[in-house]
């Protein structure tokens, strides 16, 4: 099973994917960490990644991804996934590039089977006060908003859970671990 925890900077992605990685035992991949050189100092000097930007680092997951599921292990993936095509080119890779519609290449598939999207949601306002409040990450509170004008919360043929982040971190985590009891 692959476990794919998304949302905007600030949601509560890395601690919940921390917390559910140390009580499950499944390997956790902070997207973050996959970003080139260029992506973060891009992100820190308050300038929005574009579609180019992302391409290549959601390719690299991808890439993560599939080796998972080719090793039959169950894993995490933190990443902000905030577009359709994003979590299009996570799942399918290069394939989700193909033709000029939303989904080519996916073959009619939204998802994969044993993929689960968690979606952490929460309003502007709510993730600019936890912005404000963490140090240490290269996303200003500046950014944020760039990224609400992207989202693309994910349709219910995605296999996607979506969360209140108003729950806290645990109870999210619960809930996940309910989701993921499903499908296992």
């Amino acid at each position: 099973m692959i476990l794919i925890i998304m949302g905007v900077s600030g949601s509560g992605k890395t601690t919940v994917g921390s917390f559910l990685s140390a009580k499950l035992g499944w390997t956790l991949y902070e997207g973050d960490d996959y970003h080139p050189k260029e992506n973060i100092e891009k992100m820190a000097s308050g300038v929005p990644l574009t579609d180019q930007d992302r391409t290549p680092w959601l390719l690299l997951l991808h890439d993560i991804i599939q080796r998972e599921m080719a090793a039959g292990t169950n894993a995490i993936v933190i990443c902000s996934a905030l577009k359709r095509l994003y979590r299009q080119l996570l799942l399918f890779g290069r394939c989700a590039l193909a033709g000029a519609g939303a989904g080519a290449g996916a073959e009619a598939r939204d998802t994969l089977q044993g993929v689960l999207l968690a979606f952490l949601q929460g309003s502007l306002e709510q993730i600019q006060e936890r912005v404000r409040a963490r140090s240490g990450h290269f996303m200003p509170v500046a950014l944020l908003q760039s990224q609400f004008d992207a989202l693309e919360p994910p349709s219910p043929a995605e296999n996607a859970l979506t969360l209140d982040i108003r729950k806290g971190p645990l109870e999210m985590a619960s809930e996940i671990e309910r989701a993921l009891s499903a499908h296992l």
